[in-house]
């Protein structure tokens, strides 16, 4: 098959790691595969040369803009328009929410040359525009014109079932078939069993102290990703052990207030900056480390879950999105959003029983292990793109 993948920019982050494993297993296994994205503008990083021969095409258009613009959202669907109508493709896959809504009214008006019929159009939810920590009329727009572009999807993919609910309760798509397909991770770094060394030097690299019980958080440093509520947690459980110190893996606009806050709170030499790390890097991050903690208030499925659970590591999170999927009694620990007490008690269980670590850790990367190979989520995938071919108009 033709399969044109549209996602808005290839920065550092879970939509697109998902989508170039897609692009990557759908091109070895044969198919015709081209990437269109926007620059990646931003303090996350690029995945630009990660996707480079891979086996796909990439085409880079440069309008195409995270931000709404008018001018830059016209010449970027002009620019869709064009490179669809010449590439010709069976299959139009968007991902993202600018991608997704000019791609697929791109994709539903093209009238393929050969056989006169357009190509299926499939759009994956990595995570929805609309959440409760917005002003409502904002949401009311994003809603309104995620259903208008739900007349131009034949099937939509998503990242964990609650998107699927989530999508469906605010009438998006309600007429049209949904497929979970979990967001697949390269497994065979973060299942290598962990070494003294590897540990040692990641934590003398950040200055972390070598006898200490390391909680570990990957996350962008951004407004939603909670790491407030991990400083607080923070500043109560300093106060009751000596040797445990958190780890903020990622970076972005509040980086520097979060070190103030540290500092305010006297905690600063028990938080640790990594800065950006490249994604060959988060399995030895996670290793050296004991615990992950994830406490972003909105997230499709947040992969530092199942990539900390490959690690056999026992993870805590918000209970928010697609983290009940992975996260159970058996496998970490679930709480409230926003719940500091409930955060810094959970914490502490973990602290104390480093039994309950090890064995939360193996039960975890079970748990996941088949869920979130590549090879299973290309395989829902490609069954997707069938059904898409047979139901479109």
């Amino acid at each position: 098959m033709k399969i044109v993948h549209i996602i808005t920019r290839l920065i550092l982050g879970g939509a697109q790691e998902n989508t170039l494993i897609s692009c990557r297993l759908q091109a070895q296994r044969g198919n015709d595969v081209t990437l269109i994205t926007g620059p990646a503008i931003g303090p996350e990083g690029t995945l630009f040369d990660e996707a480079k021969g891979q086996g796909f095409d990439i085409i880079t258009v440069d309008s195409l803009r995270r931000e709404i613009n008018p001018i830059h959202d016209f010449k970027s669907f002009r620019e869709l328009n064009r490179l669809l109508s010449e590439l010709q493709p069976d299959i139009v896959h968007t991902h993202s929410a600018k991608a997704g809504i000019l791609g697929r009214l791109a994709g539903y008006r093209l009238k393929r040359k050969t056989s006169g019929n357009r190509p299926a159009v499939v759009h994956t939810i990595h995570g929805l525009a609309f959440h409760p920590y917005q002003p409502a009329l904002l949401n009311r727009f994003y809603i309104m014109v995620e259903k208008t572009a739900a007349r131009w999807t034949d099937h939509f993919i998503s990242v964990a079932d609650a998107m699927t609910e989530q999508a469906r309760a605010a009438g998006v798509g309600v007429d049209k078939p949904f497929t979970t397909a979990y967001s697949a991770i390269e497994e065979s770094e973060f299942l290598k069993p962990s070494h003294e060394q590897a540990r040692a030097r990641f934590r003398d690299k950040y200055n972390i102290p070598a006898d200490s019980i390391a909680i570990v958080t990957i996350a962008r440093l951004f407004k939603l990703k909670g790491h407030k509520y991990i400083l607080s947690s923070a500043e109560e459980l300093s106060k009751e052990f000596d040797n445990i110190v958190w780890v903020f893996v990622g970076n972005g606009n509040l980086t520097e207030k979060l070190k103030a806050d540290a500092e305010r709170m006297g905690i600063e030499n028990r938080i640790f900056f990594t800065g950006l790390l490249a994604p060959e890097q988060i399995p030895q991050a996670i290793k050296a480390c004991d615990i992950v903690v994830h406490c972003s208030l909105r997230e499709g499925l947040a992969r530092a879950l199942p990539q900390g659970m490959l690690c056999e590591k026992p993870v805590v999170s918000f209970d928010v999105d697609g983290a009940k999927e992975v996260i159970n009694e058996n496998t970490g620990r679930l709480i409230p959003p926003k719940d500091v007490e409930e955060l810094v008690e959970k914490c502490r269980e973990l602290i104390k029983n480093k039994q309950l670590r090890e064995e939360l850790g193996e039960n975890g990367r079970e748990f996941v292990r088949e869920k979130f190979a590549p090879e299973t989520m290309v395989d829902v995938i490609d069954d997707v793109y069938g059904k898409a071919l047979e139901v479109r108009l």
